[in-house]
């Protein structure tokens, strides 16, 4: 596996800020757009973006096995069907051109100009098309969790939990770019169970702190892929806030599970970083006990260490943090997550995005959605500004972080952020 790209030594002749997500050893893709100008392909480094059409059109990516309409197009799908190794050639190439030893863009910085973009000077945008989206159920603890506010402690995991990595086909129209506001959802709820449904807007809604990953095109209709081939099939990952409104979640579910609890919207954050980037920081997983059928075995550490933070922002004050999780606590990776949803030969995707689920660790500052932090609405949550939350209100702003660190690098993925409006 040759990623030079990742070279812990490396250095850009870009300005890197402190603690930046996006240093040179990162160079995660998105779509961006200034004024006036039509979306297309961007590389994050510091506060800046990398323009991607414009270092094509100036002739820096010559040996690269891409065309101008890859680069100068408004979703990453396009650059994406060229595959893993190829999009491995362009972010070593990307990362030579970005590298202080470098002079080839360094010394011309007429053409500089042309190329780099002041990230606080662009619109981002929803970086894909998303043909199909799923959401796994994939966190022990956040399991344990709900299975004790549901059912009871003894009971806690349904038998299949440790058998399979549980999940649901979603709704992929209503996936939204962060910064998107969306509205309250509106639906029947049954708040009283001794008297019939109403409706009405959710009193109960929910953010659920989850990672997503986007997959190359898979292998045709019948096939599978298999946990140690899952990796070359999965292009990167991104934040994702799959929005829950619990009260309407918890009438409808039975018995086919989530709907218009689920639909109305999902955030995802603008920037895929690439699971090569993310390669230094696998960790090993749990041991899986009872043991996993041999077609969800595998071999070497599948798991990743990513620090998660959510924060509430009422309107008109500060944010206030109410998790800090980590994506290692998931009981089911993203290989085994992707053998078990192609094992049955379904096709598999260029732009597929797969949801963890709620990632949700051992401690109760960790716990990853409302429902778990408010205990299913039997605690509150102080705010700065002294309110008390359950759940979100409307005009609160849900922000989610995410950064990989080690000794030597911190790989980010920006933030996914939205506002709650009002419900219609």
């Amino acid at each position: 596996m040759n990623i030079k790209a990742n070279n812990p030594l490396l250095k850009s002749w870009i300005t890197i800020p402190k603690n930046s997500d996006f240093p040179i050893q990162n160079l995660p893709f998105g779509i961006f757009s200034l004024e006036d100008e039509t979306p297309r392909v961007g590389v994050a480094i510091g506060s800046q973006i990398v323009d991607l059409k414009s270092l094509f059109e100036l002739g820096y990516l010559e040996e690269v096995p891409f065309e101008l309409a890859d680069f100068d197009a408004a979703v990453l799908n396009p650059m994406m069907l060229r595959g893993k190794e190829a999009i491995r050639v362009l972010r070593n190439r990307i990362s030579d051109l970005l590298n202080i030893e470098n002079k080839e863009l360094q010394g011309n910085p007429e053409e500089a100009l042309q190329i780099l973009v002041n990230a606080e000077d662009v619109e981002m945008h929803l970086p894909l098309y998303i043909g199909d989206y799923t959401d796994f159920y994939s966190s022990e603890q956040h399991a344990y969790n709900v299975g004790c506010l549901f059912r009871d402690p003894n009971n806690a995991l349904l038998p299949n939990w440790k058998h399979i990595p549980v999940g649901y086909h979603g709704r992929s129209s209503s996936i939204v770019v962060s910064g998107e506001p969306i509205h309250r959802p509106k639906g029947q709820k049954r708040p009283n169970p001794e008297e019939p449904p109403v409706f009405g807007p959710s009193n109960l809604l929910d953010f659920e702190l989850e990672m997503g990953f986007v997959t190359f095109q898979g292998k045709p209709l019948g096939n599978s892929i298999s946990t140690s081939e899952a990796d070359e099939y999965i292009f990167g990952m991104c934040l994702f806030n799959d929005w829950s409104a619990r009260d309407i979640q918890g009438w409808e579910y039975v018995p086919l599970g989530p709907f218009l609890g689920k639909n109305f919207a999902s955030h995802m954050g603008a920037w895929i970083v690439t699971l090569d980037a993310l390669e230094p920081f696998r960790v090993p997983g749990p041991i899986q006990k009872p043991e996993v059928l041999p077609y969800l075995e595998y071999k070497g550490d599948k798991h990743i260490a990513i620090n998660l933070e959510v924060a509430i922002q009422p309107e008109n004050t500060t944010e206030k943090v109410v998790s800090n999780s980590n994506y290692k606590y998931m009981y089911w990776n993203m290989n085994q997550q992707l053998a078990h949803h192609s094992v049955n030969g379904c096709n598999i995707n260029c732009g597929d995005l797969m949801a963890s689920g709620t990632i949700s660790g051992p401690e109760k500052h960790e716990y990853g959605s409302m429902l778990e932090i408010s205990w299913k609405g039997s605690k509150t949550v102080q705010m700065n500004d002294g309110s008390e939350r359950k759940f979100i209100n409307d005009n609160d702003t849900v922000i989610m972080r995410g950064f990989a660190q080690n000794d030597t690098t911190r790989i980010g993925f920006g933030e996914v952020s939205a506002k709650v409006l009002p419900a219609k």
